[in-house]
């Protein structure tokens, strides 16, 4: 009995000739799309140098500023409240103002300053140029001290403090290595969680379910014909997405296929369980449509594919527990990243299975058959 009722599935699915090139070309769009879009690296940063010394050591700053690949001097203003106008009018991000008498500051043994004036309209781009700018001249204020710009009157100078910076597991900051394993749950969420759904709602309007209805097939017979279908290309987009990621980007897991696919499974079928419990209790096509977005906008914002789970609110890191996605990010980027393996992730693993268990539940019970 649950062959035909796979074979249906398939059937429907295929029937339709728009749902199955959505299959194929979504997971290729996204995977070539997204990771240079939703991207925290900052770059590109507009800057306006205003250069109050015209100094040789004030030039030399200048041009390392212009050589950062972070930043893009817009203009170099006579005055700071000409650079602060061009903030104002959108023109500039930053501006860097270098005080009169830079140099000579520096070469008596005074310490001189800089100001750095940030757009902090976007928070995150206005402190990350801040804090590139300010290891630059960092930097700068180093290689001079190195050099011996200083006169020989100058202050005896203290030992330095070196540090070395180790980059665990991503040692280049390559920010793609961090979004591309979440941006594969992203998929498998909203292709393997919707389809079901629609599914389910669009047999409702179209009064074929009854058809199934009035059969002896029973509701957990139903259920596992409905999951199985899915289950399967849930696998296939997760294959292209691997595929795609290594021919792209040059990423793979650092730890086994085996692994992803085997809590693949589980979390493909927690999904589309619930997608299966949205249908149950969904009429129309419009309803199960807006149930959906709203429950997968939420669970994705709240996963820790964006942001992470531990820079959010204390009430809202409780919130995550209960969020299914969050175990399966942590999952995906603990194997490529680090290379797990399911030892690893047994807390993770417990609780993707008792979403399972529970969505997939609730579906068989919430399901309302009519003999």
């Amino acid at each position: 009995m649950i062959k035909y009722l796979i074979e249906k599935e398939f059937k429907q699915l295929f029937r339709n000739p728009f749902i199955p090139k959505l299959i194929l070309l979504f997971p290729c769009m996204i995977m070539i799309l997204m990771p240079w879009a939703a991207s925290l690296e900052i770059k590109n940063i507009r800057l306006d140098i205003v250069d109050g010394d015209h100094s040789a050591l004030s030039r030399r700053l200048v041009e390392k500023v212009m050589a950062s690949t972070y930043f893009h001097v817009k203009a170099c203003p006579d005055t700071y409240d000409e650079g602060l106008r061009h903030v104002e009018e959108g023109m500039a991000d930053i501006v860097l103002e270098i005080p009169r008498d830079f140099e000579k500051d520096w070469m008596t043994g005074r310490s001189p300053r800089l100001l750095i004036a940030a757009n902090a309209v976007n928070g995150t781009k206005g402190g990350m140029g801040s804090s590139y700018l300010s290891s630059i001249v960092s930097d700068y204020a180093r290689d001079l001290a190195e050099g011996g710009e200083r006169s020989a009157s100058s202050v005896v100078r203290l030992p330095q403090v070196e540090v070395q910076t180790l980059n665990l597991f991503n040692p280049r900051l390559n920010y793609k290595l961090f979004m591309v394993p979440a941006l594969m749950v992203m998929l498998l969420t909203l292709i393997c969680g919707a389809l079901p759904a629609l599914n389910v709602v669009g047999e409702k309007e179209a009064g074929t379910i009854e058809q199934i209805n009035v059969t002896p097939v029973g509701k957990f017979t139903f259920i596992i014909a409905k999951l199985i279908p899915y289950w399967l290309i849930g696998l296939l987009v997760l294959s292209i997405c691997f595929l795609l990621a290594w021919a792209l980007y040059g990423v793979l897991p650092v730890g086994h296929f085996l692994t992803i696919y085997f809590f693949s499974i589980i979390f493909l079928l927690l999904i589309s369980g619930f997608g299966l419990v949205v249908s149950n209790y969904s009429s129309t096509l419009q309803q199960a449509m807006f149930v959906m977005f709203f429950f997968i906008l939420i669970l994705v914002l709240m996963s820790g594919l964006f942001t992470p789970i531990h820079s959010m609110p204390r009430w809202a890191q409780t919130i995550t527990y209960i969020n299914p996605l969050r175990y399966f990010v942590e999952v995906m980027r603990t194997v490529y990243l680090r290379g797990g393996g399911i030892l690893d992730l047994l807390p993770q693993l417990g609780a993707l299975v008792l979403f399972a268990v529970g969505f997939n539940l609730w579906a068989v019970v919430s399901y309302r058959k009519n003999s």
